[in-house]
Order: C-alpha cells, then structure tokens, then sequence
C-alpha cells in the first residue's frame, strides 16, 4: 500500500493523544521530513483542526547547515506553514559520540520549543525502527531498548509522535517527490564513522537482498517486544505501588521480591523518577550495598548525574550532588516577603498563621544561610531546647539534605529551620497573630 496523507491521517487517528493541541514537524532538510510535511500541508483544514508548524534544528556542525535551513523555509513557503529554527550547541562529553551528542542536544531544544499539548511529528520510518532493533541488539540492550522507538511518548510540555514507523521509506520517497519538494543531502549521512550510517550503507543492502521486506518483520520483532515491555511494566508499577514508602522505596520489600522482579521494579521506578537506570550488574551491585551496608552507613551508588541512596531502610533517588544552601541571604519579615535560595532549592515566603513568629520583634533584616554546626532551638513552648542535629534525626531529615536546610537567623539567634521548626522564644501566643515560613519548591528533605 502506498503512502498518502489518508496514510498519515489513520496514524494520527490511531496515536495522537486525545489532548493534543497542535501538530509540530521536525523538518531536517532531507527528503524524509519533506515528504511528511507533504502530507501534514494536505491534511488541511486540518487534523482534528489542530495548528500546524514546522521547526528546524540547526546544530551548526557543517557547511551545509545553509542549505538544510533554506530547503526547510523553501518548502514551509510553498505549504504556508510557519517556520521555527533552532540554533543549537553540541557539547562532546567524554565516552559520548557526536551522534549521540548532537541528537541529545536536538531533542533537549525541541522538548523546550514543544508549547502545552503539541505533538511533534518525526519521519522516522520502518527501516529506521529495523535498524534501531538492530543496533540495540548489538550493543547488548535488553527488552526496553530492543523495543526499538516507541510510537508515542511524552516529551517537554507535550508529546512526540513517530507516525511513519509502518511506513516503508521508499513509499515515503516517492510521495515527497510527487509535488516537487526541495530537500538538500545531509553529508553526515554519508559518514561512515558513525554507527548508524555504517548499518544503512554497508550492511542493510546485503540484509534486503539476503531477506526481503527485512524492514517489515524486524519492525514487526520490535513491536512484539514493545509488547513484553509493556507487560513487564505492568507488574513493576503494581510491585512499585506496594513498595512505596513516601517518596522512596521500602527496602525489605525489596528484599522480599526474588532477583528479576527486584530488578524490573527498579528500573521502573528509576525511569518513573526521570533517571535513565544504569546497567543491570550496576544495579545488582547498588542493591548488594543496600542489603549489605551497616546500618549507620549511608551507602550511594552515583551513576551520571543521578544517585541511588540508602536511609532507615529506605532506598532514594537523589541527585549525584545534592543541592546545598550556598552564601547567605537577607530576608525582610513581612507577610508575602520571598527569598530566593539558589538552584534546586525553591524559595521562603513568609504566610500569616496564628502563634507563629512575632513579627514586632524582630530586626528589620533576617539571614538565611545553611548550618554551621552547634545551632539549636525550642521547637514548642512546652519543649526543650534540642540542637538542629538532634531535631534532624528525630524528624528523619535526610542526611545529604541537611545542607540544604534556609535556617533564619535574626542576628545570632536561630528563629526557624526552613518550614520544620520555629523557635518558641520567638512566637506570639495560641491565638495571636504571627508568621509562619512556607518553603516553595523545595526539594524532598524527610
């Protein structure tokens, strides 16, 4: 069957969530994108009378870069549709390819230029999903990566749709030439260093002509394994919702789940958090220190930017480096006054309640700064004065948090420890009006 805009339709129809609210083109200046576009301008009025606009990534890696943003507006002229480019940079860390790199910069710049709601329509077609089977198999992934690309996924503020992974790309070709298009040649295309373009060049011709319509059954094998995933998933988000504590895991429920449960649980709930798990023997050996460590140590197992830790037999996410309160801050005691506290850390605002701070007694300026050790406090008229560290424990703040605590001070007496405690020295009576610290955005600390 060969590819139209009704093609594109029934996809849409199939896929595109119930609330989308307009439909984005990823348009790369070749043919692929081009021919999508064709068929997106025919839909008009319309899918679903949703908006439709193109965008262009501009990576600035070569030469040809010109061309790719002159087809891009060529053809988005011809259709009346609007044009975005995006200019982006590509940042080589070590042990990470220029492809991956400049395709993680390409998807970070479109999660950010997606408005509420719109879909992002790529033309990855179906010897790409082939292809990506295969390069997920070589590279020894396991279900999730060898379900190839997903259909459908969230991205940014909205989704990102692949429409096209049914479609073959030579059905695709021929419909983007058949109103005459302009799509300039990506020589990265060419490239042969690169992974992907190796497969497609070199070893693909001799898998089609080995086994024709390869394309088709490999996409078939991803779309089957997509399937045991989605299974998989099911029974970790129903061992997930058992193991919740908070917002962490319990750990001897962990313990209680024999190995292979225990380890797609994680993974589920890793990716759920929005980290990318690390390989299955790192996490075999994060859970091996999680059972084993004693009980007053603290392990963590670091893994890119993120970090899996151990507290009172619960199992965290936590950033590689925790957040810490940097500096110190002046802060106004009035109700509404805000104070920023730095990346990660939210703010303080302080709100009107009864038998909070007496505002009457304090000095004009306040200082928000972390501890600094020795700090302590009467948390209720009727309790004794305890130091920050042992009110910490008592609460269960957790430890790698605890520089990350706005204590206040008005000169050099602690008055409050973020929205936890207030000191009583410094309240009004029951019923008397004051002021209480609400802490906005911050991160989890208990």
């Amino acid at each position: 069957m060969s590819f139209s805009a009704a093609t594109l339709r029934a996809a849409l129809d199939a896929h595109a969530p119930p609330g989308a609210t307009g439909l984005v083109v990823a348009l790369s200046g070749g043919a692929d994108s081009a021919g999508l576009l064709t068929a997106a301008a025919l839909l008009r009025p319309g899918f679903r009378a949703l908006s439709l606009r193109a965008v262009h990534i501009d990576h600035g890696l070569q030469p040809a870069a010109a061309s790719f943003r002159e087809s891009c507006a060529a053809l988005c002229t011809k259709f009346n549709i609007p044009l975005t480019v995006l200019p982006v940079d590509v940042h080589l860390a070590p042990g990470i390819s220029l492809e991956a790199a400049a395709r993680d910069a390409r998807y970070a710049a479109l999660a950010l230029e997606l408005r509420p709601g719109e879909c992002l329509l790529t033309a990855h077609h179906c010897e790409d999903q082939a292809q990506t089977l295969l390069l997920q198999a070589l590279r020894g992934a396991g279900l999730k990566g060898m379900s190839a690309m997903p259909v459908c996924r969230r991205l940014g503020r909205g989704w990102h749709l692949r429409p096209l992974l049914e479609v073959a790309q030579e059905e695709l070709l021929a419909f983007g030439s058949s109103p005459p298009s302009r799509a300039a040649a990506d020589p990265m295309n060419q490239d042969l260093r690169f992974d992907r373009n190796h497969l497609r060049r070199r070893v693909w011709p001799e898998i089609e002509a080995r086994w024709p319509g390869a394309a088709g059954v490999l996409s078939r094998t991803a779309r089957h394994l997509a399937q045991a995933q989605e299974l998989l998933d099911r029974a970790a988000a129903a061992d997930v919702s058992r193991l919740r504590d908070g917002d962490a895991l319990s750990l001897p429920g962990l313990r209680a789940l024999d190995s292979e449960r225990r380890i797609n649980a994680l993974r589920f709930w890793l990716r759920e958090g929005g980290a990318e798990p690390p390989p299955a023997a790192r996490l075999t050996e994060a859970l091996r220190q999680m059972f084993d460590a004693q009980a007053d140590r603290l392990p963590a197992i670091l893994w890119g930017e993120h970090a899996l830790r151990r507290y009172r037999q619960r199992v965290f996410l936590t950033w590689a480096r925790p957040p810490r309160l940097e500096g110190s801050r002046s802060w106004s005691a009035a109700p509404e006054s805000q104070v920023d506290l730095g990346p990660r850390l939210g703010s303080l605002r302080w709100v009107a309640q009864a038998g909070g701070i007496d505002a009457q007694r304090l000095p004009a300026t306040l200082i928000v700064r972390r501890r600094g050790g020795g700090e302590s406090l009467q948390p209720g008229p009727r309790s004794k004065t305890h130091t920050l560290q042992h009110l910490c424990q008592s609460r269960g703040v957790l430890p790698w948090m605890r520089d990350a605590l706005p204590l206040v001070f008005a000169g050099d007496a602690l008055i409050g420890a973020a929205d936890l405690w207030l000191d009583a020295h410094w309240c009004t009576a029951a019923r008397r009006p004051g002021l209480a610290i609400r802490w906005e955005r911050g991160p989890i600390i208990v």
